[in-house]
């Protein structure tokens, strides 16, 4: 007999196309795995029985962009940040670090970075976590077949606009900020040797490892941001998407899928698309290197927010929110089925962290913010009002970034799988408060804006650690070792 029977759940799937997801089933857990789905299980004697009571079901969230720790130390970080992702229905987190200022601040060796960085996030997590690791330096290539064996890291990055700027805006020595060798540069001749490095792993590891790209061009944000603030007209989120303007994302797409091209990198992931030049060009590229596995990725914040309706200076992130035209058009993308994931780019970043002396100017305020509570309830809520079917929108924050990142067990409601499930309530209207996140954030750029649907409960491999919009339970979130991607569902 089962360990946990969750009673009456309407099973949403990848795979699926109803539009409602017919009458409810059942969903029985074993050792933290599903063991079975149908109509009236069995249930035994020491059964621990949970009625969803005809809830949507939906698999665990893979997130697989966050940054834990970029601002605050990464082992309260990972405590504060894995209960915010908990609340928005994420079991699994995968978080982009690398060296040089923010993170740990330090540089050197990856062989010493990673097994801090995993020391001081053991025993922290509310919910499973991987990484995401950015080669900076000459020897971090040469420590990517090191970090595949030892750590199970599979997925890399490049941030493309590091190139001549910092994190937040224009950086007078590159070195220093990223701490790397002052014989070397991060630059367009180092993102074609990571790729060739990647590619490397991959003859000897297999096709499942894959690179990550930030896509904006430093010198095209350098001139822009010096052109606004001459001109002075523009002031908040406005003025800082037009000194990092859309088309220095195209641009940063073109070179990065060329260099793809010729180093033959087929694997490719193209993170925060923010605008419909974004999109165009991705979409561009794929035509024109069809041999590139392109994967194109999206965040709740860039399909919710725009620069006037974000709540403050506080909704600051590279790249930036846009006008609302865009974001209509990564809505029709979305539906269109050109858009493979959506994510929170989760960033927690405090008050005192997050705004400079002046308040009102956005050129000192940091880059970044939360977001992970409100990945699965804001898409599923403004999903189905545009006519986004469930299956699809299981695909998007589960299936399809498990399958990318190798995450075999995650993704999937179905026999084998982990139990990492959520209910969602799709009739819920709630406000978004910043004070009612469990993130260390104290606001959001979403504050006062409506939800239209609800996480009620989560189960992470079984263990029920979000109880009717409650947090349960300890610190059982486990490091995850990624291999070779599942099989397709």
């Amino acid at each position: 007999m089962p360990e946990l029977l969750i009673r009456n759940a309407r099973v949403v799937r990848a795979s699926d196309t109803s539009p409602d997801n017919g009458e409810p089933l059942d969903i029985a857990v074993s050792a933290g795995v599903i063991e079975a789905i149908g109509p009236d299980l069995p249930a035994g004697a020491r059964t621990r029985v949970v009625d969803a009571h005809g809830l949507l079901a939906f698999p665990g969230v893979v997130d697989a962009h966050q940054h834990w720790g970029i601002y605050r130390d990464l082992a309260a970080d990972t405590e504060s940040e894995s209960r915010a992702c908990a609340q928005g229905g994420v079991t699994t987190s995968l978080s982009y670090l690398r060296t040089g200022r923010y993170y740990l601040n330090r540089g050197g060796s990856y062989r010493d970075f990673v097994p801090e960085v995993l020391n001081r996030m053991a025993g922290r997590s509310l919910v499973d976590y991987g990484l995401h690791l950015a080669p900076m330096t000459a020897q971090h290539i040469d420590e990517i077949p090191y970090l595949v064996e030892e750590f199970g890291i599979t997925s890399f990055k490049i941030f493309m606009f590091y190139g001549g700027h910092g994190l937040h805006g224009r950086s007078s020595d590159q070195s220093d900020f990223l701490m790397i060798p002052p014989d070397e540069r991060y630059d367009l001749a180092h993102f074609e040797f990571v790729m060739r490095g990647i590619q490397r792993a991959r003859e000897r590891f297999g096709d499942h490892l894959s690179l990550s790209l930030h896509c904006e061009t430093a010198e095209i944000m350098a001139a822009y941001t010096a052109l606004v603030e001459q001109d002075g007209t523009q002031s908040g989120l406005r003025a800082y998407s037009a000194a990092r303007p859309a088309h220095s994302e195209g641009l940063a797409i073109t070179i990065a899928s060329y260099l793809a091209h010729e180093t033959g990198l087929a694997d490719i992931n193209l993170l925060h698309l923010s605008s419909a030049k974004a999109v165009d060009a991705a979409m561009t590229m794929a035509k024109a290197f069809p041999r590139v596995n392109f994967r194109r990725e999206v965040t709740i914040g860039h399909l919710l927010a725009d620069v006037d309706t974000a709540h403050g200076i506080g909704g600051k992130v590279n790249p930036p929110l846009r006008e609302r035209s865009d974001v209509e058009a990564l809505w029709r993308h979305l539906l269109a089925g050109d858009i493979d994931w959506v994510v929170s780019d989760h960033a927690c970043c405090r008050d005192e962290q997050k705004f400079g002396a002046d308040r009102a100017d956005v050129f000192l305020a940091k880059s970044g913010f939360g977001g992970a509570e409100y990945l699965l309830p804001g898409l599923v809520g403004e999903g189905l009002k545009r006519g986004l079917p469930l299956g699809r929108i299981a695909a998007l924050t589960a299936a399809n970034p498990a399958r990318r990142y190798g995450l075999a067990g995650k993704g999937d409601l179905a026999a084998g799988f982990d139990a990492d499930i959520v209910l969602v309530d799709p009739a819920v209207r709630w406000t978004v408060r910043a004070a009612d996140s469990e993130s260390a954030q104290e606001y959001t750029p979403f504050e006062g804006f409506e939800m239209n649907a609800a996480v009620t409960d989560v189960f992470l491999r079984g263990s029920h650690i979000l109880r009717d919009g409650e947090l349960h339970g300890g610190a059982h979130g486990r490091y995850l070792r990624r291999g070779r991607p599942c099989a397709a569902l």
